[in-house]
């Protein structure tokens, strides 16, 4: 595959994931009527933030694979820290789990965290385009505890 196409491909992937997500939770989100803390951002923020961040995730795993340095311990950390992020939307908006789901972003923040160091291992810029992701899910970690206090 040439580089375009890797490129295209490790984009598109998680944006689709995320927004096949989106459309499962479409229906059981209810954020606005939730009790929020102090810097909640607005509810038509998130699709755009979670846009952006999935874009950026995308270049970063395709920076390593048009170079040829991934591996199996790359794409396990990488796919894995997709998939817990997918199922934290779930948890938190369709079951209604916000205990649990606090318990699973902090898993999230680790694997990132650990995704982070392995990028940046293999190459500068892929570990770095992954820093407003760290961010962002520990700004939702800070979100989801907060929500859970307020909304119990």
């Amino acid at each position: 595959m040439n580089k375009v196409g890797i490129y295209v491909k490790s984009i598109l992937i998680p944006v689709i994931v995320g927004g096949v997500v989106g459309i499962i939770i479409s229906r059981f989100i209810d954020y606005e009527v939730l009790q929020k803390p102090f810097l909640a951002p607005p509810g038509f923020l998130f699709p755009v933030v979670w846009t952006i961040l999935y874009i950026l995730m995308g270049i970063s795993y395709g920076i390593l694979k048009s170079k040829g340095l991934t591996d199996e311990k790359t794409d396990l950390i990488y796919y894995l820290q997709l998939v817990v992020n997918a199922l934290w939307s779930i948890f938190f908006f369709v079951f209604d789990w916000q205990l649990f789901s606090f318990l699973w972003i902090i898993l999230l923040d680790i694997l990132v965290a650990i995704m982070i160091y392995v990028f940046y291992s293999k190459d500068k810029l892929a570990g770095l385009l992954q820093i407003p992701y760290l961010l962002w899910i520990l700004f939702a970690s800070y979100l989801n505890l907060a929500i859970y206090l307020l909304n119990r």
